[in-house]
């Protein structure tokens, strides 16, 4: 089954990393800049026949999307699963850094997760298979190629996952409010799985269970929670500061 991406970053990071399952590249015609010639040279390289189309072929392709100009129709790539998480932890050379997102549903925040994941140099993102959302078009759109750089795992058992990894000596960080302790109180130098929860409903007491270690953000203002792309990325970054001293 083939699905269509968008957007120059997903486009492009699509065409550098995993070239072969792109199947058919639509570019607006009358667009000439640095980022679609980057395209055009890497579709060249890789011999993609490219389509030149006008903005509205454009639109009805990709409706009510940001495609800025771009649209590539890629072989659907599978989630990676529990072995592929097992074979990638054994391969490690140092402490594991995992993400894990407890039923996270809308692919904006899947794909910002994905994107700061990448950046503070996670080593895969793992989620449950079902009642969450998947690797979709606009969650690598919103990825802007971090999707392609760092795995993504879904579990059928995400308690279970949690107990392997604990076998594993992984110190598994559930975020949530209510707690004394908060993320800096984290030794995040070790082997870590960050746990967090759903838009809205949070950790599901499951899940939470599994945890280890339970803490939250400090929040000094009225609001009593952040978005869950924002809040992974206030957590990791305080991991990435540990882990660099």
């Amino acid at each position: 089954m083939t699905e269509r991406i968008f957007g120059l970053h997903a486009v492009e990071a699509a065409l550098k990393s995993d070239a072969g399952n792109v199947t058919g590249l639509w570019v607006q015609g009358s667009r000439k800049d640095r980022r679609v010639d980057a395209i055009l040279k890497r579709a060249r390289e890789v011999g993609l026949r490219v389509q030149f189309i006008d903005r509205n072929e454009l639109d009805r392709m990709a409706p009510n999307a940001q495609h800025q100009g771009v649209i590539a129709e890629v072989r659907e790539t599978a989630a990676q699963n529990e072995d592929h998480l097992e074979a990638l932890l054994d391969a490690l050379s140092g402490p594991p850094l995992l993400l894990v997102l407890d039923g996270v549903q809308d692919p904006h925040n899947l794909g910002a997760c994905l994107r700061t994941a990448e950046a503070a140099g996670v080593n895969a993102v793992v989620a449950p298979r079902d009642r969450a959302v998947g690797l979709t078009a606009v969650a690598r759109k919103v990825a802007a190629g971090a999707a392609e750089r760092v795995p993504f795992v879904q579990v059928t058992n995400l308690a279970r996952t949690l107990r392997g990894l604990q076998d594993r000596g992984v110190w598994i960080v559930g975020t949530t409010g209510g707690v004394d302790a908060d993320i800096y109180d984290v030794d995040f130098k070790g082997a870590i799985a960050l746990v967090m929860g759903a838009e809205g409903e949070g950790m599901r007491r499951l899940t939470m269970e599994h945890c280890d270690q339970l803490v939250r953000i400090p929040m000094a203002g009225e609001i009593e929670s952040l978005n869950v792309s924002v809040a992974a990325g206030v957590c990791l970054y305080e991991a990435v500061r540990q882990r660099r001293r």
